[in-house]
C-alpha cells in the first residue's frame, strides 16, 4: 500500500522543474517534494529519445529509492519522449507537463489558433499536436523550437513575431524556464493573447489526481524528523 504521507517526486533536466515544484507547493501546500535536477546532463532537448528515457528510467529508480508516492516529470522533453513508456512500468503514478497545459489551452482558446513555444525536442516529437488535436479535431497549431540560447528580448522577439503573425489567441510555454519570462512574453504577445502555464495545471492536475486516489497527505501528519 502507498502511504498517503510519503512525499513527491519531481523531475527535471536541471532548474527549469522548480517552478513546477513552486507551483506544486502553493497549490498543495501540505506535500512535501523531493526534486531532482539534472545540471550534470542539460539540457535534454538536443538529445535522443534514447537517452532522455535511459535517464528518465535512472532518476525514476532513484526516486524509488525515496519512497515516493508519485513523480511529476516538470520537463516538456522528458515528458514528451518517455512518459507513456516509464508510466506503463510504474505501479506509482507518473504524471507530465503537457496534457495539462494543452487541455487548458484548448479551453481557452476563441479563435481555434494555438501557439506553442518549447525545445527543438519537444516541438519536433509532435506530441502537443497529438494531444491537442484528439481533445479538439479543428484547433491550429503553430509551433516553435527555440534554440537553447539565453533569452533576451530580441530573441524572444524573433521567435514570438513568428506565432503573432499567425493570430494565435493562446500561447503555451513550453519549457519549464518560459514561466521565468512571463512579463517579457506577456508584453511582447498583448494583452488579448492568453498565456498558459503548465506548471500551474500540472500543480491542480496532480491535486486532483492525489485526491482522487486518496493520496493526499494528512495535514496534521508530522515531517520525518520533527
Amino acid at each position: 500500500m502507498i502511504d498517503r504521507n510519503a512525499p513527491v517526486g519531481v523531475f527535471d533536466s536541471g532548474v527549469g522543474g522548480l517552478t513546477v515544484a513552486r507551483e506544486i507547493m502553493r497549490q498543495l501546500p501540505d506535500e512535501r517534494i523531493i526534486y531532482f535536477g539534472d545540471t550534470a546532463r542539460v539540457p535534454y532537448g538536443s538529445k535522443s529519445k534514447d537517452t532522455i528515457l535511459r535517464y528518465s528510467r535512472q532518476i525514476i529508480r532513484f526516486l524509488r529509492t525515496k519512497e515516493v508516492k508519485a513523480i511529476v516529470i516538470a520537463c516538456n522533453t522528458a515528458t514528451a519522449l518517455t512518459l507513456d513508456i516509464v508510466a506503463a512500468e510504474s505501479d506509482i503514478p507518473i504524471i507530465g507537463v503537457i496534457n495539462a497545459g494543452a487541455k487548458t489551452a484548448v479551453e481557452s482558446t476563441r479563435n481555434g489558433r494555438i501557439g506553442v513555444i518549447g525545445t527543438e525536442a519537444t516541438i519536433g516529437s509532435g506530441t502537443y499536436t497529438e494531444v491537442m488535436k484528439k481533445m479538439k479535431p479543428g484547433i491550429q497549431l503553430v509551433e516553435e523550437g527555440w534554440l537553447h540560447d539565453p533569452v533576451t528580448d530580441e530573441i524572444a522577439s524573433r521567435y514570438l513575431s513568428v506565432l503573432k503573425e499567425k493570430y494565435i489567441d493562446t500561447l503555451v510555454l513550453g519549457c519549464t524556464h518560459y514561466p521565468l519570462l512571463r512579463s517579457t512574453m506577456r508584453r511582447l504577445m498583448g494583452e488579448e493573447v492568453t498565456l498558459v502555464n503548465p506548471a500551474y495545471e500540472t500543480a491542480i492536475e496532480l491535486r486532483g489526481l492525489l485526491a482522487e486516489r486518496g493520496m493526499s497527505r494528512d495535514p496534521f501528519a508530522p515531517f520525518a524528523g520533527a
